[in-house]
């Protein structure tokens, strides 16, 4: 998947690229007579930005979630040793939920994608595109 996502541009247009690494799966399963050909939870960086995907052919993902901002979540658990260890603007991305952190963690929506760059963020939906 990876290396299809990277022939569509990748590096230069990462959610197109990633729809269109969809449309692709998609296709040759359905050509091929395979249910459901797709289950996807995704995380892609280029080092400064963050890119997370859920999405499934049956539109029944696998969960993925992300963090509240590590500023937030310090002023939430003053007593968490361990949020005063994490950059400020950070993001954590994880299948399941780490512990039961009141507003630490949030879901993204079937066939979406959370976008994470400089501190903020932000969720979209994903639409598979023909290659």
């Amino acid at each position: 998947m990876f290396y299809v996502a990277l022939t569509f541009g990748l590096q230069d247009d990462t959610p197109l690229a990633v729809e269109r690494m969809i449309g692709t799966i998609e296709a040759a399963g359905n050509r091929h007579g395979v249910p459901d050909p797709l289950q996807m939870t995704v995380a892609v960086s280029d080092g400064r930005r963050l890119w997370a995907f859920r999405y499934s052919t049956e539109r029944h993902s696998r969960t993925l979630f992300f963090s509240t901002d590590v500023r937030t979540l310090r002023a939430l658990h003053p007593e968490i040793e361990a949020l005063r260890e994490v950059a400020d603007g950070a993001r954590i991305v994880v299948s399941e939920p780490l512990g039961d952190l009141t507003g630490a963690w949030h879901e993204v929506p079937e066939s979406s994608y959370g976008h994470v760059a400089d501190g903020g963020g932000e969720l979209r939906g994903l639409v598979p595109r023909p290659a």
